[in-house]
């Protein structure tokens, strides 16, 4: 019998999923209640590169869907897998302290990989500034949950993949990181490395989660954000962005580059922490002054 008290979380089902899922159970202590597993179309469809899927929210619609419905009271995600624009009735409630933002080779290090070495990557921003810096490799998509990526690396399919550091080291497996990307080689996504944790808007379970909020984290995601929300970031353009707040401040740095890595626009922005949205907009409106109106134009059509 549930007990009429206790927060329902909704999560996905593998296994970062669901570490990022008892992580925010754990802090929740006494208040917390069973985990509800919920599969995403992006668990479904796993054979097409994610670019090609083509919709937003591929790894939240249904988690979403479950709260909407009271079915759960909290959801758990990965901040860069959530579309900067939330259904109606859900707010981001907490955003918790940040894990490693960078990217990391699994495999060889990137001056280990020889011309024609096959890189592994769902990821159109992460294959788009390899291909800036390494033209001569060649890229490969890669789906599934992170033991099976590394399985397909170790059965040779690959000479090396590309994950986010946090998941490897919330798995564990912070041993198979070959080399850790810096942002400044290769910047990573919005939100990456940090947790989101969504709910009704001041429905059960959103006073119970403030608590989580990490202010420095929560500035910077949403510098990142409002950069990509003003960018009209999808999937079938790579954006990166990276902030980090500091003494009140926050310094915002993006991206957006051509799929084919031809054309890169990077820019910084800095401004008020208390003013972070505003940041990345301003930022998004810096980067396409510099450029990055026609790579979009290029992917999207004129406006």
């Amino acid at each position: 019998m549930r007990d009429p008290e206790a927060i329902i979380i909704g999560s996905r089902g593998s296994a970062l999923a669901l570490w990022q899922a008892n992580w925010i159970k754990d802090r929740l202590a006494g208040a917390a209640g069973d985990i509800k597993v919920i599969r995403t179309t992006g668990d479904r469809i796993t054979d097409v590169p994610l670019a090609q899927v083509g919709s937003k929210g591929l790894f939240t619609k249904e988690i979403e869907e479950a709260l909407l419905a009271a079915e759960i009271d909290v959801a758990v995600h990965s901040l860069k897998d959530m579309p900067t624009e939330l259904p109606e009735g859900l707010t981001l409630a907490a955003i918790p302290e940040r894990e490693d933002v960078r990217d990391a080779m699994v495999g060889l290090r990137l001056d280990q990989l020889k011309p024609g070495a096959r890189v592994g990557t769902s990821s159109l921003r992460r294959s788009a500034q390899l291909k800036a810096m390494r033209p001569d490799l060649v890229m490969r998509p890669i789906r599934g949950n992170v033991d099976t990526r590394i399985r397909k690396l170790d059965e040779g399919e690959f000479e090396a993949i590309v994950l986010a550091a946090a998941g490897l080291r919330r798995l564990g497996l912070a041993g198979r990181i070959a080399e850790l990307l810096e942002p400044s080689v290769m910047l990573p996504a919005a939100g990456q490395g940090a947790l989101a944790v969504e709910t009704r808007s001041g429905g059960r379970g959103f006073e119970q989660v403030q608590a989580l909020n990490h202010f420095p984290t929560r500035a910077a995601a949403t510098a990142e954000r409002a950069m990509l929300r003003a960018l009209g970031g999808g999937c079938q353009v790579p954006i990166g962005g990276y902030a980090r707040e500091r003494n009140g401040s926050v310094e915002l740095d993006g991206l957006v580059i051509a799929p084919d890595g031809s054309r890169v626009v990077r820019a910084s922005e800095r401004g008020a922490a208390a003013d972070a949205e505003a940041v990345g907009e301003a930022l998004a409106r810096r980067l396409r002054e510099l450029g990055a109106e026609a790579i979009l134009e290029a992917v999207y059509g004129p406006k």
